[in-house]
């Protein structure tokens, strides 16, 4: 769906010229709900406005459906960007019309008939959860409620791609959860691809299949969001997988230290440690961890220490043929 090829964007300012975004080479594959995550001046937003032509590339390529954005004529980047919309952490709705009128903007803009357009935009205030407020003006609704309404909008032409910037960060915990759930459900239902825009872990943890980690304006790290959390190997993605740090071992004596990671085991898979209570007979100890759920499964790591006796070998032997993780053992 999206190709980002070379991709290089510099600002100058009057310290000197910026470099925002470094050599960016992404391929984001139609269906995807794609992450980009990192933290503030990553070059996050100027990366997302690039895919749309807000923002132009100074090098590379932004290819969307096969089409070279930046050879596109002023008239046919409009008409591009209907198939690419967008919406953002502030909602950006026209606080002078109503919740319908605001939906059917974009029609009116596109020409579409007004009756048409009405009805278009009740269908999505259907989709959205919010039938009863189309005659609500935006000064009337909570922050959520406003963001339901934005979505509505960014789908009214139709789109194939929906870029969310920092979609949630203006929103608390459960009705940022309620937002994502909508945005999966639009994702599934309708096919649109889906490119995230964060800086907040739980993001992409909940709802992206593919992220890649930018750090001064450059990709550190790309690829399968459960491949990233199990083992981070940048240090931008180490710091934001781990915001408190790695679990450290120290050393503890009379006991043998083993880290464990967890790459994608199910869980509805019996739980590990109390397997190794009642399978080996082993008093295991848990010294750090640093675990989450992911599509259904756990990722993270765990730091395990074994008493030196008999059951160690036991455990470890078990360890080993536990589906879904690896092992090391650690001295302090």
């Amino acid at each position: 769906m999206i190709e980002l090829q070379h991709l290089t964007k510099r600002f100058a300012t009057k310290g000197g010229t910026v470099v925002a975004l470094n050599d960016i080479n992404l391929t984001i594959r139609d269906g995807d709900i794609y992450g980009i995550i990192g933290m503030s001046g990553a070059g996050k937003s100027t990366l997302v406005r690039c895919i749309n032509m807000l923002e132009r590339p100074d090098e590379g390529h932004v290819v969307v459906e096969g089409r070279q954005m930046q050879q596109l004529s002023p008239a046919e980047l409009r008409s591009a960007r209907r198939d690419i919309t967008m919406i953002f952490q502030q909602f950006n709705l026209l606080m002078q019309r109503t919740c319908l009128r605001n939906i059917m903007f974009p029609m009116e803009l596109a020409k579409v008939p007004r009756e048409k357009a009405e009805a278009r935009a009740r269908e999505l205030l259907e989709l959205v959860g919010l039938p009863d407020k189309a005659d609500s003006y935006p000064a009337q609704l909570s922050g959520g409620q406003k963001q339901r309404i934005a979505i509505a909008r960014a789908l009214a032409t139709d789109p194939k791609v929906l870029l969310c910037d920092e979609a949630t960060s203006a929103l608390d915990p459960n009705t940022t959860h309620a937002i994502l759930q909508l945005i999966q459900k639009i994702n599934r239902e309708l096919g649109i691809t889906v490119v995230v825009i964060t800086h907040q872990m739980s993001v992409v943890e909940e709802i992206c299949n593919r992220v890649a980690i930018l750090d001064e304006g450059t990709v550190v790290e790309e690829g399968e969001v459960q491949a990233i959390f199990s083992h981070p190997t940048s240090a931008a993605a180490r710091r934001l997988v781990y915001p408190a740090g790695a679990p450290k071992a120290e050393a503890l004596p009379g006991h043998r230290l083993v880290r464990v990671a967890f790459n994608g085991t199910q869980t509805t898979d019996k739980p590990l440690v109390a397997s190794l209570v009642l399978q080996c007979g082993a008093l295991v100890s848990i010294l750090a961890a640093d675990t989450r759920i992911v599509n259904g499964q756990t990722l993270g790591s765990m730091l395990l220490a074994l008493p030196e006796d008999e059951t160690a070998d036991k455990a470890i032997e078990y360890i080993q043929h536990y589906p879904g993780i690896t092992y090391e053992e650690v001295n302090g």
